[in-house]
C-alpha cells in the first residue's frame, strides 16, 4: 500500500490566484513558465494515455507529468533516478551534513542578481572546506552541495547543503586520511572563512560592474555590514555511518521544492494554512502564498547541485578512484527487492489485466473474450 495522496494540490492555488498575483507583482519568464507547467502537470493539456480493464471495462484517464523541478508532483522519479546514478560514485565512508548560510544583509543582492550570489556561494563554500581539507588533513574532501533558498513559512533564506566526507584522499594520493573525531572542523573557523570569501568575491563582482544599482558608497557600506556581522552561520551535523543512509539522506534534499503537496492542511477562496515545524501551521493568503512560492524558482539552467574535490569529476583513474582503491571493501548489505515500474497492472475492481490505450482510443475496451482471442 503506497502513501495517501495528498488533499490539496499546489497546482489548484495557482490556477485559481495566479492572476491575483501578476496584478500585485511582475513576473520573470522563468516564473511564469514554472506557474504555468505546474497548472497544466497531470492535465488533458498534457496529453497521457487511457487505461482500459479487460474484465469489467473500466476507464481511467493517465495524464503525463510536467517534469518541472519545481513541481512538488513530479521530484519523486528524479529523486530515485538521482540516488541510484551516485550509488555508483559514493564512498563507503562516513559523511558529515554541513549547513552554510550568509546573513539576512545579502538576500537583497540575492534577488537581483541570484545566479551571481548563488554562484559566489557555492564557490566560498567549496573553497573554505577544500582549504581546510588541505591544511588540517592534507587531504582532498569529497563534497555535494544543494542550493536551497526557502525556510519553512516560505520566506526567502539562501543556503547550502553539504555532504562531506569524513575524511579525504592524501595530497600525495597515497592513503586515505580519516577524520579521528565525530565532528569536521571548528564551527567559528568555517563562519569565518566563509564570510572572507564571501565578501571577496562580492568585491571582485562589483569591480565588474556586476550590480549597477549600487554606487561605490552603498556597496561599501553593505560591504562593512556584512563584514561585522556575525552571523555567517555554518554547522555540521554529526556523520552518518552507513552510505546508503547518506543516499537516502540527501536525496530529500537535493530534490525537495519550496513545499511539498502534502504540507498543505487547508486551502480556502481566502487562505492557504500550511505545515511548517512539527505541529506549527502558517496560514496565508492564497496570493501571498504564490508571492512567496515563486521566489524560490530559480533561473533557467542555473544548476542546484554541485560537486567538488573527490566528486568534481568521474573520469577514469581521477581522485575518486584513487581513493576508492584505497579503502576496504564495503560488506554486501540486503537491499529491498527491486520495485519493477513496468510489472502488469490488475483492476482493483475486478482483478483483470489493465491495458495502456492512447487517449484518442475508443472509450470502450474490447470485452474479455474477444481480448483474449
Amino acid at each position: 500500500m503506497g502513501f495517501p495522496r495528498p488533499v490539496y494540490d499546489i497546482a489548484d492555488i495557482v490556477r485559481q490566484h495566479r492572476p491575483g498575483l501578476e496584478a500585485q507583482q511582475r513576473l520573470s519568464r522563468p516564473q511564469k513558465r514554472v506557474l504555468t507547467a505546474i497548472s497544466r502537470c497531470r492535465t488533458a493539456a498534457l496529453g497521457g494515455h487511457l487505461e482500459v480493464c479487460t474484465g469489467c471495462g473500466r476507464e481511467h484517464p493517465v495524464y503525463n507529468s510536467c517534469r518541472n523541478r519545481h513541481c512538488p508532483k513530479c521530484q519523486a522519479l528524479a529523486q530515485q533516478k538521482w540516488i541510484d546514478a551516485r550509488a555508483e560514485r559514493i564512498l563507503p565512508v562516513r559523511h558529515f551534513h554541513v549547513v552554510s548560510a550568509p546573513p539576512s544583509e545579502l538576500r537583497s543582492l540575492a534577488r537581483w542578481h541570484p545566479v551571481e550570489v548563488y554562484t559566489a556561494l557555492f564557490r566560498s563554500v567549496s573553497a573554505l572546506l577544500q582549504e581546510l581539507g588541505r591544511t588540517r588533513l592534507n587531504a582532498t574532501l569529497g563534497l555535494t552541495m544543494v542550493l536551497h533558498t526557502w525556510t519553512r513559512e516560505l520566506h526567502f533564506h539562501p543556503h547550502i547543503h553539504v555532504l562531506v566526507t569524513a575524511g579525504g584522499l592524501s595530497l600525495d594520493g597515497q592513503r586515505f586520511v580519516h577524520v579521528r573525531k565525530d565532528f569536521l572542523f571548528p564551527v567559528k573557523v568555517m563562519g569565518q572563512l566563509l564570510r572572507g570569501k564571501m565578501l571577496d568575491a562580492l568585491r571582485k563582482l562589483h569591480r565588474k560592474g556586476t550590480f549597477p544599482e549600487l554606487s561605490d558608497a552603498a556597496f561599501n557600506r553593505l560591504m562593512v555590514s556584512l563584514a561585522a556581522h556575525k552571523s555567517w552561520v555554518v554547522y555540521s551535523k554529526a556523520p552518518f555511518r552507513r552510505s546508503q543512509h547518506v543516499l537516502q539522506y540527501l536525496g530529500r534534499y537535493t530534490h525537495r521544492v519550496g513545499i511539498a503537496n502534502s504540507r498543505i492542511l487547508a486551502v480556502g477562496p481566502e487562505h492557504v494554512t500550511f505545515r511548517t515545524k512539527g505541529q506549527q501551521a502558517a496560514t496565508l493568503h492564497p496570493v501571498e502564498f504564490l508571492r512567496r512560492f515563486v521566489q524560490h524558482i530559480l533561473p533557467d539552467g542555473f544548476h542546484k547541485i554541485r560537486h567538488a574535490g573527490l566528486h568534481a569529476s568521474a573520469q577514469p583513474g581521477g581522485l575518486l578512484e584513487r581513493a576508492r582503491a584505497l579503502l576496504p571493501v564495503p560488506k554486501p548489505h540486503r537491499d529491498p527487492p527491486p520495485v519493477v515500474i513496468d510489472a502488469p497492472r490488475t483492476c482493483a475492481q475486478c482483478g483483470g489485466m489493465i491495458l495502456r490505450l492512447p487517449l484518442t482510443a475508443m472509450a470502450r475496451s474490447p470485452p474479455l473474450e474477444a481480448a483474449c482471442i
